[in-house]
């Protein structure tokens, strides 16, 4: 049997309406100048970090195994290459899942968001300045604080340079990739397909854009923030007006205005998608009421002074109805989930019910951009959800479940043992209940992890769930629990420059990425104090160990440590990750070291997904 198509619950409910509507086409084509070719970028040691190439077979027809729409996407996102956005404005898109933007200033080029990788930024500035001539790079703008627009910037910058961002960058950034970056990362290779092979049946992409680079990951900290709405900050003669957005995409983003050249950058608070309110790979839930309103407020600050908005994915949007338009149906598509997920709660519906219940107006489906090819009706209602009940349904029932795999022990064996279930689940599936197909064989797996039978069958109902997918990151999510269930565990890749961005963080950052890593049962027994003098900062900070709880803090006087460390903040990275102890000075007892870094648990990059 082929796919099933999902289409209500990705977001979208025909294809027919505007199937013949070419404009995005044209749109994604205008201004191109030149593409990489090849494009494939390498790091030092060879290693390829990234290869638009490999969608190539993107140019055929949409195969039995993709969602037509979700094809379509993946034909426009794959466009490569610099173009030209507006004179003096310009992207390189396709070489990165985020779009890098270059704007030439007075002296030099000021880059938007260096994209995730050093050697995907270097090859875009590369691809620039071969049209447009050495430049040097004068500023950096990061419109937000996801690592695919600021983790290239050594890919970009040699020396100092201004570096703009929004008030709050820092924190966003440090909770996002740092305090819970493991299981984000192992999550994400879910999400971004990163294992599966690209072509008709594997990954064909996100929504958002292609995959995420592997290269080498930095972080050079913001040097000016923009800490509100209508300030200006003239850079490289580039005046420049912001537009604070907290708590949209991401907790500290910003739009901007270049007023002196009409054109608009709307970060990624407008892209050509339905964006996610809670991304697969995990995040803290985002405020759909807060971002229509800050898409509104951007409609009434800049509509009237822009002849070109441009985003940090995907193409822009020429010409002010076009504009206009295009943010009112951004803006209506976010206030309409909030607002109807709300009065569906308010008639005691739940989370699961109420993204069942959802249909969206005619008006949005027709609208290409609005469609769910990376965040989704369903899981966004969901979201809304959580956002504000919590994971809670109300029902006494949900309270105090079993885990998964003792649920699902108790599931198989009422319902006969493991042959039932899979016969059971078989029933389901030939008759196109994939859905609850998949829920019976994901209990028959969690019962009986070692039962090859039951692994195929689930892999096989998840291929065609992924097939039948116009969601790219549910595709990818569905297609990537097959391989596992057929090969075993995909190994994460090694996150390069990870120390990197750990030396960007302050101490404080630092002491409180180190507590969430300490194993509280096997250090119940510890007590133990360390005072870190900082000679770089002028301070000394106290970390106490007492009751599995690492309290860091300032520190005046009071009792002596057990044990004192002077050293940089630069060497603190190395001792806790165990780089080195080399020129840090000590009194006192250092064994206290070893037993603090002794009860900091390794993170299980590899962590089971679809078994238990």
């Amino acid at each position: 049997m082929g796919p099933v198509w999902n289409n209500a619950a990705m977001g979208t409910q025909r294809l027919d309406d505007g199937s013949d509507d070419v404009s995005d086409f044209a749109d994604a084509d205008r201004g191109w100048i030149a593409s990489l070719d090849p494009a494939v970028v390498t790091a030092e040691d060879g290693r390829v970090v990234w290869d638009n190439d490999a969608y190539g077979f993107l140019d055929g027809e949409c195969p039995d195994t993709a969602h037509p729409s979700l094809w379509r996407q993946g034909q426009l996102v794959a466009r490569q290459g610099l173009y030209e956005v507006a004179p003096g404005f310009y992207q390189v898109r396709g070489l990165d899942l985020s779009n890098m933007t270059l704007v030439e200033g007075e002296s030099g080029v000021v880059v938007i968001d260096p994209l995730i990788s050093k050697e995907t930024a270097a090859a875009a500035l590369g691809l620039y300045r071969a049209h447009r001539g050495d430049r040097p790079v004068t500023g950096v703008i990061y419109t937000h604080a996801h690592v695919d627009h600021f983790g290239g910037v050594h890919g970009v910058v040699d020396g100092e340079v201004p570096v703009l961002a929004p008030q709050g960058f820092m924190e966003s950034a440090v909770s996002e990739n740092v305090y819970v970056g493991i299981a984000m990362s192992r999550r994400a290779l879910y999400m971004y397909g990163a294992a599966l092979d690209k072509g008709p049946a594997g990954q064909i992409g996100c929504g958002l854009g292609m995959t995420t680079s592997t290269g080498s990951i930095g972080l050079i900290p913001p040097t000016v923030d923009i800490t509100h709405t209508g300030q200006e900050v003239t850079l490289d003669g580039l005046r420049i007006r912001f537009q604070l957005t907290p708590g949209t995409e991401c907790p500290a983003e910003m739009n901007f205005l270049f007023p002196d050249h009409r054109v608009l950058c709307m970060a990624e608070n407008a892209t050509r998608n339905l964006h996610n309110l809670v991304t697969l790979r995990g995040a803290v839930v985002r405020d759909a009421r807060v971002w229509a309103n800050y898409l509104d407020e951007a409609i009434t600050l800049f509509a009237d002074q822009c002849d070109v908005a441009f985003a940090s994915h995907h193409w822009p949007t020429w010409g002010r109805p076009q504009i206009v338009e295009y943010l009112s149906l951004q803006r209506d598509l976010y206030a309409y989930l909030h607002d109807q997920t709300l009065r569906l709660i308010n008639q005691g519906h739940t989370g699961i019910e109420a993204a069942e219940m959802m249909v969206m107006p005619p008006a949005l489906e027709r609208a290409w951009h609005t469609h769910g090819y990376y965040g989704s009706v369903s899981h966004n209602v969901k979201a809304i959800y959580q956002r504000y009940l919590g994971w809670f349904d109300g029902n006494p029932a949900h309270l105090w479940q079993h885990p998964p795999r003792q649920s699902a022990v108790r599931y198989v064996e009422c319902m006969g043992g493991i042959d039932q279930v899979i016969a059971k689940a078989e029933s389901y599936r030939d008759r196109g209940d994939l859905r609850f197909a998949a829920e019976l064989l994901d209990r028959a797996v969690f019962a009986e992890p070692d039962n090859a039978r039951a692994k195929e069958l689930l892999a096989g109902v998840y291929d065609r769930l992924g097939y039948g997918s116009e969601n790219g990151t549910w595709r990818n999510f569905y297609l990537t629990g097959s391989h596992e269930l057929r090969n075993g565990i995909i190994e994460s890749p090694p996150v390069t420059g990870s120390v990197e961005l750990l030396r960007a963080l302050t101490v404080e950052q630092l002491f409180d990425a180190i507590a969430v890593r300490i194993n509280g049962q096997r250090a119940w027994d510890e007590a133990l104090t360390v005072d870190w003098s900082f000679t770089d900062l002028g301070t000394v900070h106290r970390t106490t160990l007492r009751n599995g709880v690492l309290i860091h803090r300032v520190h005046h006087d009071g009792p002596t440590a057990d044990l004192t460390l002077t050293l940089t903040s630069a060497q603190m990275v190395e001792v806790v990750t165990g780089r080195g102890f080399g020129g840090i000075g000590h009194e006192g007892d250092l064994d206290v070291l070893g037993r603090l870094l002794a009860v900091l648990d390794v993170p299980d990059r590899n962590f089971p997904i679809v078994t238990p």
